[in-house]
This record gives structure tokens, sequence and C-alpha cells, in this order.
């Protein structure tokens, strides 16, 4: 059975529109106007025991309120949504026990008092039996090197030794299933590294289930075999990583460089694939130009066999998209899905 699922997930927040200046907030208070904002629509999404999923989208997609649903912090609008089986905001203890959380801008150690003591709070919380917590804080310890931290409090830690410190603390009770929110963000690579082996340790030793949501592609490829995209509360693709370029890298480049100069580039490449699927000319000038076009639709090979015998190629070269193009298209908003995108996506989910 799923470890986590989440079917027809929705939430909705009512924000007020105050109209600007003093003005506004009186008309306000005397008469309140609110408007729905739908964060997270209508998702549907399973994971499996052992599972590395990555959760991306841009900012204000959904991610973080997706997080928050499945710990319980929120109550979903509308659809269900399980954790080995528990509601999580209808049971919010029995869920922790599940759930390790680790926010990359928040921490659950406490400011003042060293780490070694805010652990052995945690345990007391967890009701973690003292052989267990001594087994468990002996390894987290161990494998992430914290004994020099331990008697340090966290508000004399360094990011990257508060984030270990963290990432301890949200496994010391040993549950089946982590969050990882934005958990490298601001950390140097050094850190990071040794952040991403730690997870692939854990995952190797107890079989953890891990959702993680982060802007930082080594973490994705490092971590993850499989990819959630979400969009404006909607996952638009659910899927391999590796397959992603495959299914929607369709734009590609072919980049040519002439051997002599030629002043009518663009007229003569025109006349030369004539009535083929659009090509965007870029870049062009007398001794190089540069091609982009659907892989759907047409392909480099057919436009190099139109294009070699009209123009003096010397070099060519193709450029294939990237998982980080593709991402990126997602975040800037260019990145379409049509008909055949649906429908490789629904193939994925069935």
């Amino acid at each position: 059975m799923p470890i986590i699922e989440a079917r027809g997930l929705t939430k909705r927040f009512r924000r007020p529109v105050k109209p600007p200046g003093l003005g506004g907030a009186l008309r306000h208070l005397v008469r309140p106007r609110y408007e729905d904002l739908t964060a997270v629509d209508g998702i549907d999404l399973s994971i499996e025991p052992g599972e590395r999923v990555a959760y991306v989208g841009p900012n204000g997609a959904g991610k973080s309120t997706t997080v928050k649903l499945l710990t319980g912090i929120l109550v979903p609008s509308d659809g269900e949504v399980r954790v080995r089986g528990i509601v999580p905001f209808a049971n919010r203890i029995a869920n922790a026990r599940n759930i390790g959380v680790v926010f990359g801008q928040r921490t659950q150690l406490w400011w003042d008092i060293p780490v070694r003591e805010a652990f052995r709070l945690l345990g007391d919380i967890y009701e973690v039996p003292d052989d267990a917590y001594r087994a468990t804080v002996g390894e987290l310890v161990e494998v992430l090197d914290l004994a020099p931290l331990l008697p340090v409090p966290a508000r004399q830690l360094s990011l990257g030794q508060r984030m270990r410190c963290d990432l301890a603390a949200s496994l010391i009770h040993s549950p089946p299933v982590l969050y990882l929110d934005e958990p490298t963000i601001g950390l140097d690579v050094a850190v990071k590294a040794r952040f991403r082996e730690f997870i692939r340790t854990m995952h190797a030793r107890r079989g953890l289930t891990v959702l993680l949501t982060s802007h930082d592609l080594g973490d994705i490829e490092e971590l993850c075999e499989r990819m959630v995209m979400i969009d404006r509360g909607r996952i638009v693709y659910d899927g391999p990583f590796a397959e992603l370029t495959r299914r929607f890298g369709y734009e590609r480049s072919l980049h040519l460089l002439f051997s002599a100069p030629l002043p009518e580039a663009e007229r003569v490449i025109h006349r030369a694939i004539g009535e083929r699927a659009p090509v965007i000319i870029v870049q062009p000038d007398e001794t190089s130009v540069t091609l982009t076009f659907d892989g759907r639709e047409t392909s480099a090979g057919e436009l190099i066999r139109d294009l070699a015998t009209a123009l003096p190629v010397a070099d060519l070269r193709i450029e294939e998209p990237t998982a980080e193009s593709i991402i990126r298209k997602l975040y800037e908003g260019t990145l379409s899905f049509d008909g055949a995108d649906r429908s490789d996506r629904q193939a994925i989910r069935t």
C-alpha cells in the first residue's frame, strides 16, 4: 500500500482585499471584501514506501502548502490525504510519530540550550525508549559528525552546522517518512555534499521514504529517481526524472558555422527548408547561424540534409534540451503542456 496517498487534495485560502491608504483600510473595516486563493488544486499523489520523490515547481506553485497538508499543519479544503493510513490533521500526534520534517529556513532546536539537550528533549517528547534513543543518536552523531557540536547552543551554530543538527533532530524518533522543504538553501558546496550523502545513507539503512522540495537541481538529480512537477497548484508531470527531457524537451537548437561569409544566410535558409514545420532563426550573421525547432515536428537530420547543400557549412552542433532548461521554463511560465503532454501525464499516472 502507498505510504503517502492524496486524492483530490485542495487547499484554498481566504485573502482580504484592501484598497490602499487609510481610507481603504476604514472601508474594509466597515465592509470587508475577500477573495479565494487556491494554493493546491485537486492533487492526486501516491508514494510507495522507500521512494525518494522530488516535488518541484516555481515559487507560489503550492509545494510548501502540500507539505503542510501532509504534516497536518493545515486542514484541506477538499479531498483526502493519508500518511501510513492516518489522516494527518485529524490525528496530528500519531502522524507526528511517523514523520520527520526539515524546513530549510526554520529550526526545531531550542535557541539557547545545547544541541545535546535539545536532542534529549525531542527524545522525551516522542517517548523514545532509552536504549533506542542512545542507539539512534549515536548513529546520527557518527554519520553527521556532530560530536563537537553537542555542547554548543543552537544560536552559536553556523547555518551548515544547524542544518546537520536539524537533520539529526528530525530522525531521533526513527520515522519512516522524511519531508525536506528547501533543506540546502544557503549551504555551501561541501555541506550540500555531506547532506546528500547522509540522506542516501539513511535511505539505504532504514528504507526511508523521502519527499524533497528544492530549487537545487543537484539535490534532485542525486537524491531522487522520481519527479513530481507542480504549477499553479496542479501536478503537470509525475514520472521518472530521466524521462523529463524525452517527454518535454521538444525544443532543440542547430548551430551552423559557415566556411565563407554569407550575407543572405537567412533568405537562403528559408528557401532551403521550404514548407517545413516552423523553424526560428536566431543570432544570424555572415559566418554563423542558430536555428531552434520543435523536435516533434521535424528532426535535426532532415534540417541538416536540406541546409548542407544550400549553405557552405564548415561545422555544426546540435544542442539537446536539459532537465535544468525544462525546469527553468516551467519556472518562467514558458513551458506549455498541450494535449500530447496531458496524454503522457495520464499514461504515467495510470
